[in-house]
């Protein structure tokens, strides 16, 4: 806060105030509301407080309370303060009060005993505070010594007329007059803005929530209730910053930070380095740690960050070395970062473990690509997807890759009858059947590929692969070049940059005898090769050369 933020301001009647009064205006305000600008304020106006009088008793007490709260000082320091309080002001009955308090907490009983006693005695009639603390020290110590009638005529002594005086200290009876009337105002906002939400008056909850907050300025209540609202109404933005309002007001509070977190991960792409400042300050509570971490480390691998993508997935098995999500997503992770020997590791893991059926296949499958794709080992490839099949026999994406790993190894007839297995799983999906054209032309099935093209174009036409694929068939396996020049274009329309498209659309044109168009053909997939290098270039300016021999 800035100086002049902390001089003296007007009150309601034009009167100047103190910067003592005005932290004790904070402070209610903060024991009210519970909101943290109050409390910063309190604690700078204290602190002016000194600056100014320097031998008045309250901001040494006060401040010591606010502070120690704050987490900014030790209780031996709070108590420090305290004794300087009381030092200044021996009679100040809140002095010995907060001595003892303070006392009370390090376990020092006798001293805190001693404090209570000299506010009760500097206290007369005002002493219901020093004493019902008094009859808690009282209790403590028979709990831990041993009870007595003495110490029992005390305790009663102590509760009872501490009980009874508290019926007269004024200033309880005003704090609780204060906080009765601020939460009945907070509900009656609260409970208006319900109603116009029930009713589907949304507009009319919003602006209730908005006078309410204006009204009573509990911002973590009504800030939420208005960023509750915008995202009922998919207002993300308005949500965002409700909750961003509210989360600076009461920066400590869980639910407000974890609403935020998941808000920006799920719906702001472009703000991830704050989604993960609010989960760390989440693993601060200490609560659900394990999950925290584990969002942290999707978080971190969507900005390729993986060495801490790793390391937060591994803190998040630390919590739970058993839950099988957090296994895969650390075996995904050592994927990224290239650490395939721990990704497999991590992988079985998961797979062991094994909590659905489903999600276990599809393990298995990520699995299984890392021992064909990267390790070469066919045969422990094979077997894992074999076990994915095993636990869900409809997973078409790891029977399409089943067939792909056989057509690796040169089993075209068993590749062939996976890839119809995939077809009788899904026949209105275009993959499968884009598939089996190519391992039934690898076969010299011409006429078995041509109608499995077509049906994949049939089905969607927008795939340029097979518009490619097909194109070759009729060039090279039925001799049509004329047939074959149309779904080159085609492929080459969808996809401009489709290299070997233009090459293909090249040799169309060669066998037709239009030896000008191949060699623009030809020559177009050169200079695409040089960005894609899709094919050989050498083999491209054979081709082109030997037009012109």
């Amino acid at each position: 806060m800035s100086e002049q933020a902390i001089l003296p301001l007007n009150n309601t009647s034009g009167a100047i105030l103190s910067p003592l009064e005005m932290a004790r205006n904070a402070h209610q305000r903060y024991i009210i509301k519970q909101q943290y600008e109050d409390l910063e304020r309190a604690i700078e106006y204290y602190v002016e407080a000194i600056k100014s009088n320097s031998t008045v008793a309250e901001p040494y007490y006060r401040l010591a309370s606010l502070m120690f709260e704050k987490g900014e000082i030790t209780i031996e320091s709070a108590i420090e303060q305290c004794k300087m309080a009381v030092t200044l002001e021996p009679d100040n009955i809140n002095a010995h009060i907060y001595a003892g308090y303070f006392l009370s907490m390090s376990e020092d009983y006798k001293s805190a005993q001693q404090e209570f006693i000299c506010a009760i005695k500097s206290g007369l009639s005002n002493t219901a505070r020093p004493r019902l603390f008094l009859s808690k020290l009282i209790q403590r110590e028979m709990n831990i010594e041993g009870a007595s009638v003495s110490r029992m005529v005390k305790y009663l002594y102590y509760l009872l007329s501490g009980s009874v005086l508290l019926l007269c200290d004024k200033s309880v009876i005003k704090m609780m007059i204060e906080t009765i009337s601020d939460s009945f105002s907070v509900f009656s906002y609260k409970t208006l803005g319900e109603t116009f939400e029930k009713a589907k008056m949304y507009t009319s909850a919003f602006k209730a929530y908005s006078e309410g907050m204006s009204k009573t300025e509990h911002g973590d209540i009504f800030y939420k209730k208005m960023g509750d609202l915008s995202m009922s109404q998919q207002d993300l933005l308005s949500g965002l910053e409700c909750y961003k309002k509210a989360l600076k007001v009461t920066p400590d509070n869980r639910e407000i930070l974890l609403k935020l977190a998941t808000l920006i991960q799920t719906s702001f792409p472009d703000k991830i380095d704050e989604a993960i400042d609010y989960y760390n300050k989440l693993l601060e509570f200490n609560i659900d740690n394990d999950k925290i971490y584990y969002e942290l480390g999707h978080l971190y691998l969507r900005k390729d960050d993986k060495l801490n993508s790793i390391a937060a997935f591994k803190l998040a098995l630390r919590y739970n070395e058993d839950n099988p999500y957090f296994n895969n997503s650390l075996a995904y992770a050592f994927v990224r970062a290239e650490l395939y020997d721990d990704a497999i590791e991590y992988y079985q893991r998961a797979i062991k473990l094994n909590p659905d059926a489903k999600w276990t296949s599809i393990v298995c499958h990520a699995l299984g690509a890392v021992y064909g794709e990267v390790k070469g080992n066919f045969d422990a490839a094979e077997a894992t997807y074999q076990a994915g099949l095993v636990l869900d026999s409809t997973n078409y994406d790891l029977v399409l890759s089943l067939g792909d790993l056989l057509m690796v190894k040169g089993e075209l007839d068993r590749a062939i009858r996976t890839y119809c297995d995939g077809i009788t799983l899904d026949p209105e999906n275009f993959m499968a059947y884009a598939k089996a054209g190519l391992a039934l032309w690898e076969k010299d099935y011409i006429e078995e590929s041509v109608i499995s093209f077509h049906k994949s174009i049939e089905l969607n036409p927008n795939f340029e692969i097979s518009q490619n694929n097909l194109g070759v068939v009729y060039l090279d396996g039925m001799g049509t070049p004329n047939e074959a020049l149309g779904y080159f274009i085609n492929a080459i329309n969808l996809n401009p940059n489709y290299t070997l498209a233009y090459f293909n659309a090249g040799r169309a044109y060669q066998a037709l005898g239009e030896k000008t168009k191949a060699a623009e053909y030809f020559q177009m997939s050169i200079n695409l090769n040089k960005l894609t290098n899709e094919l050989s270039e050498d083999d491209i300016k054979s081709r082109l050369y030997e037009l012109f021999e």
